[in-house]
């Protein structure tokens, strides 16, 4: 087995899907059939059990995950230290939503490829809240992403920004039915999972509300976009909001009590912050992003 081969198998195991993996990769759904197939015979072990609808990982599946993301990010490692003196070369993988690339890393990379123009950045979007499973299926060195409520230890944080989180309507008709008691009833758009489905969640549940779900949707722009199209009332994070194409076809809601915000910083996995490539790119980062003086922005389980 090589680190190509590695890599796809991680990725296959954060998709569970071929088809998604396979053009995600630029490799024939054939040929990673055949990679996943010759992992297995060179395990001796079943790594998934799939039929027509459904691909899921076995027990030998979940070993081999934790031994090929181990490889993987050592690799990295080892590239990095190969390289002599300052001058770093190699390539940096990054994740995370639209809205990041469109409103936090501009300036970010702009910096980065300044200062270190040998690195090649390879980014990928998706939902927030895959966030850190992409790290610790070692798809990727950092993301973006919300502190969760629970701090993996072995993920590093380090605040970037806080932004609320917000009820948004269908602009059209706030005016005629303005309470949330209403759009409880007539149909919520929720986070498929995350941090903002926990946070809703909790929000109705203080408020003594069972509201009726009108469907549960991956990732935020297109929340906003079922909102727009008058589904129902939706909860995603203002910064999403004000970078949305749709931002004047939904109305902020004003609710009592407001939500809790999101701290949005970037991510990465204990061993990965000690790669000298990610540590440049955490340094840049650090120093673009606005913080409040003297405010402690890493969250380290190294570091209390």
């Amino acid at each position: 087995m090589d680190i190509r081969e590695l890599k796809l198998f991680l990725h296959l195991t954060s998709t569970l899907h071929f088809g998604q993996t396979s053009r995600a990769c630029n490799i024939t759904r054939s040929g990673l059939t055949r990679t996943i197939q010759r992992l297995e015979n060179e395990l001796g072990e079943q790594l998934f059990i799939r039929n027509n609808r459904s691909v899921r990982l076995t027990e030998s599946g979940k070993l081999f995950r934790e031994y090929a993301s181990d490889v993987v990010q050592r690799y990295r490692t080892l590239q990095s230290q190969f390289i002599a003196g300052t001058h770093l070369r190699g390539e940096l993988s990054l994740y995370c939503s639209v809205t990041a690339i469109l409103s936090i890393l501009p300036t970010i990379i702009n910096k980065f490829r300044v200062d270190h123009p040998d690195i090649s950045l390879n980014l990928s979007t998706g939902d927030a809240a895959m966030a850190i499973a992409k790290l610790e299926n070692g798809e990727v060195d950092v993301t973006i992403a919300a502190l969760p409520e629970q701090l993996p230890p072995h993920i590093v944080f380090a605040k970037l920004l806080e932004t609320p989180l917000i009820f948004i309507v269908p602009r059209s008709s706030v005016e005629d039915q303005p309470s949330i008691e209403h759009w409880a009833q007539k149909g919520v758009i929720m986070p498929e999972r995350g941090l903002s489905r926990i946070r809703c969640e909790r929000w109705f549940a203080e408020k003594r509300m069972n509201p009726e779900i009108y469907s549960y949707v991956a990732g935020n722009e297109a929340l906003i976009a079922m909102v727009a199209m008058g589904c129902g009332i939706g909860v995603v994070p203002r910064l999403v909001l004000e970078n949305s194409p749709l931002q004047n076809r939904v109305k902020i809601l004003e609710v009592e009590p407001v939500l809790k915000p999101f701290t949005v910083g970037l991510c990465t996995t204990r061993n990965n912050h000690r790669n000298p490539i990610v540590k440049a790119f955490w340094q840049i980062a650090e120093r673009e992003s606005d913080k409040a003086p003297g405010e402690n922005n890493e969250h380290d389980p190294d570091n209390k």
